[in-house]
């Protein structure tokens, strides 16, 4: 979440006016999804917070059977909370809209349309996780295999692309190209079963609702990450356990890439994304939970708490506040301090600023224990 939020900080405009700059070219690499194939750091806000919902499952459950919910009352929250996840995804999506924009490719409705079926893995044992993860990445990946590609009359202007794209792949893994590949055509299907102001043709970034199906199998390694969590024997035990899975997830997601089975594609969560970016959703909680629980560091991470405790605020914030505040607020900020750090460093201070008026909210709802839940 403090990854999304710092996307004020417009790592990008400030490469542009230090051409030269290695760091700040890296900085804006860190801070922009990758074209195609391949991640960078803001690839991984998706996976993190898709991975988390898993995570925080088996904790979830076992508060509510402390509270004598029954089955029947876990599944009514259940698919209450997914509707509305679905729900605010559309209307976030729609504020600046003319009509509502019946989308469903964004975080909160990739995790809403998966929900239920992770919830239903919750009862089952590990055994049954991991083998309904499998079937679901190789059911997927054999959807995209059996698509055909593109002939040679194909209309290229109906998928915002061209044949010549840099990034477009060849041999078996064109399979998984943009926008020509099985989970574009059911948009072009689905979509449009929604009132639009114009027939839908293609998402401009390559997005797809089918990539919810690959999102449930991250979902599901966090289901699984959590409940070793919980009922950990040892620290060490835990941490050796998530560092082989990671290792594992990494190789087996690294071959398809490079064999061209299946690339790493995070825009359409294409099943070695979901492993490699599982890969690192795995390293990192091992990292936070060595240093927080294991070396009682918590101290260190008050800002992130701040922010990870009302996570749904935060990222509602980063949809909503975020532009009043950069309307508001961004050229003033930017006019008082060009004096001070240069005209290249206008929008990193000015969204400084609104990033520290964001935390300072949210802080403000942490001491006052107002937190927003689903």
């Amino acid at each position: 979440m403090f990854l999304m939020m710092a996307e004020v900080l417009r790592f990008g405009n400030v490469a542009e006016a230090f051409p030269e700059s290695a760091f700040w070219a890296f900085m804006e690499f860190q801070q922009s999804h990758v074209p195609w194939v391949g991640c960078s750091l803001h690839d991984l806000i998706q996976p993190s917070f898709s991975f988390l919902v898993g995570v925080a499952l088996p904790y979830s459950l076992a508060s509510r059977a402390s509270k004598q919910q029954t089955t029947p009352e876990m599944w009514f929250h259940t698919i209450r909370r997914s509707l509305i996840l679905i729900l605010l995804g559309i209307f976030l999506r729609s504020m600046h809209a003319s009509q509502t924009n019946f989308t469903f490719e964004d975080t909160l409705t990739q995790i809403g349309l998966g929900y239920p079926f992770l919830f239903a893995l919750a009862f089952a044992s590990e055994k049954i996780r991991w083998s309904a993860l499998a079937v679901i990445l190789v059911a997927y990946a054999v959807v995209f295999a059996i698509y055909p590609l593109p002939g040679p009359f194909f209309d290229w202007t109906e998928t915002g692309t061209t044949a010549d794209w840099e990034h477009n792949l060849s041999g078996f893994a064109a399979h998984w190209n943009k926008n020509t590949n099985a989970a574009w055509a059911f948009d072009r299907w689905f979509m449009n079963l929604f009132p639009r102001e114009k027939a839908f043709h293609f998402n401009g970034g390559g997005y797809s609702t089918l990539s919810f199906i690959p999102t449930l199998g991250t979902m599901i390694l966090g289901l699984i990450a959590g409940s070793w969590l919980k009922s950990a024997p040892s620290s060490s035990w835990l941490i050796r356990r998530f560092a082989i899975t990671a290792a594992i997830l990494f190789v087996v997601a690294i071959l398809l890439n490079i064999t061209g089975i299946n690339p790493i594609v995070k825009r359409i969560w294409t099943p070695a994304w979901t492993l490699f970016s599982g890969g690192w959703c795995f390293v990192l909680l091992a990292a936070f939970y060595f240093i927080v629980d294991v070396k009682n560091k918590r101290s260190w991470f008050v800002p992130l708490i701040v922010i990870g405790t009302n996570s749904i605020a935060a990222y509602i914030f980063a949809h909503t506040i975020d532009s009043f505040i950069d309307q508001s607020f961004r050229i003033n900020i930017s006019q008082n301090y060009d004096l001070i750090f240069g005209e290249g460093f206008k929008t990193l201070v000015s969204g400084a600023v609104i990033l520290l008026i964001e935390w300072w909210i949210l802080y403000w709802m942490y001491k006052k224990k107002l937190f927003i839940r689903i």
